[in-house]
């Protein structure tokens, strides 16, 4: 016969840790986000002529000033989403006001490539509403 002994944990406290699946799907969501103006970035510093706007419509800078704003923002995005899934509280705040900046800067480019914007926008959205929603204290999954 065999019996079973536990025993209390070495450092003298169990406290329980809350696992939030917003949080992680959030972490997901930068991190797409973040490929996604990555390969926005690479593609307006490595051809010029794919992205086309019309005389009479204003882009606010050239596709070379675009295509390294969304290189450093996509690597920084994806760098937060690392800490998110992490579990790091310090990303959780970075990564809404990294949204805003990604969802303001795909308004102004809206011009350029409207399906991409669009939907990197509602990505930003719904990032930033995963961000705020979960439980203080939670973790990711």
């Amino acid at each position: 016969m065999t019996t079973k002994t536990t025993h209390p944990s070495t450092s003298g406290s169990t406290q329980a840790r809350l696992t939030s699946g917003w949080l992680t799907f959030a972490g997901t969501i930068a991190l797409v986000v973040g490929t996604f103006n990555i390969i926005a970035g690479l593609v307006a510093l490595l051809d010029d002529e794919y992205y086309l706007v019309g005389q009479n419509q204003i882009l606010v800078f050239d596709y070379t000033t675009w295509g390294w704003f969304w290189l450093a923002l996509g690597i920084f995005q994806v760098a937060v989403g690392a800490g998110i899934v992490a579990g790091r509280m310090w990303a959780r705040v970075v990564g809404v006001i990294g949204a805003v900046l990604a969802a303001i800067g795909h308004l102004a480019f809206l011009q350029a490539f409207p399906i991409w914007s669009v939907l990197t926008i509602a990505l930003c959205v719904l990032l930033i509403y995963a961000l705020t929603a979960p439980p203080a204290g939670s973790r990711a999954a």
